[in-house]
């Protein structure tokens, strides 16, 4: 004859889930919600997470396409003049600001005519086509060892060069944190009151259960005097109620007696 898997049998051979024979009820529930609490929590994180940091990256984009149009609509004049020194001025001015890693200024044909950097890195050269110098882009790169989002901007739409500029990806990775943290840390004060409010919950379904069990072990003692109370119109108010007829019925049997 074929055997049950154990996994699935408590102690009094009843199928059941793991564990759930070495668990009360109380905890059963609690667990239950908890775990729903987990599900959700982490859906809610990874919707929040996904929406905020696209807000937040987008923010950065539109900022630094900004910053790039501005460096490019200010170096302009000096490319068409070839002023060296003031398109130097000009990309290290902008290299200073907050969050930069480099600014740099493309000719018509692709030559650097100025930039932040010691030593220009081979790796920031892109060939394009004339079509895309006409357009902003941008691009992730990486300059020693770190992260950049870089942005260019076209100069007389393209004609004559591009204004690049490169921000740190840390930078913009701490910024997307430093807003991201007050909203998870709100949501797990959220979900540890809804756990916490679990618990008081099971505590409330379970305290009426108890009684009940109370009552029907005095009552299998043989205590038929004590009426089962208990005021409620859910399930457990009805098994209650049908534990009470049953008390009465015991009751009057004894006292009629064998038949």
């Amino acid at each position: 004859m074929a055997q049950s898997s154990p996994m699935y049998e408590n102690e009094n051979g009843a199928g059941s889930f793991p564990f759930s024979g070495r668990l009360g009820l109380r905890r059963r529930i609690a667990y239950a919600y908890a775990l729903l609490i987990l599900v959700l929590g982490l859906l809610i994180l990874g919707i929040l997470y996904r929406h905020v940091r696209k807000a937040l990256e987008s923010r950065w984009e539109k900022q630094a396409t900004v910053i790039a149009r501005t460096l490019s609509d200010a170096a302009a004049g000096h490319v068409i003049g070839r002023n060296t020194l003031e398109l130097y001025a000009l990309v290290t001015k902008y290299a200073r600001l907050e969050g930069s890693a480099y600014a740099f200024i493309e000719g018509g044909r692709g030559e650097i005519l100025a930039h932040s950097l010691g030593t220009f890195p081979p790796e920031l050269r892109e060939a394009l086509t004339p079509d895309e110098r006409r357009q902003v882009e941008r691009r992730i790169v990486r300059l020693q060892g770190k992260t950049v989002y870089e942005t260019r901007a076209p100069i007389l739409e393209g004609q004559v060069g591009a204004a690049h500029v490169g921000i740190w990806g840390d930078g913009v990775e701490r910024e997307i944190y430093r807003v991201l943290l007050p909203i998870v840390g709100l949501v797990i004060i959220v979900l540890l009151a809804g756990f916490i409010l679990s618990l008081f919950l099971a505590r409330g379904i379970i305290q009426p259960i108890r009684r009940l069990t109370d009552m029907a072990g005095k009552m299998s003692m043989g205590d038929l005097e004590t009426p089962v109370e208990i005021e409620s119109t859910d399930e457990i108010g009805e098994l209650a109620r049908s534990l009470e007829r049953m008390r009465a019925s015991l009751k009057a049997a004894m006292f009629r007696g064998p038949i």
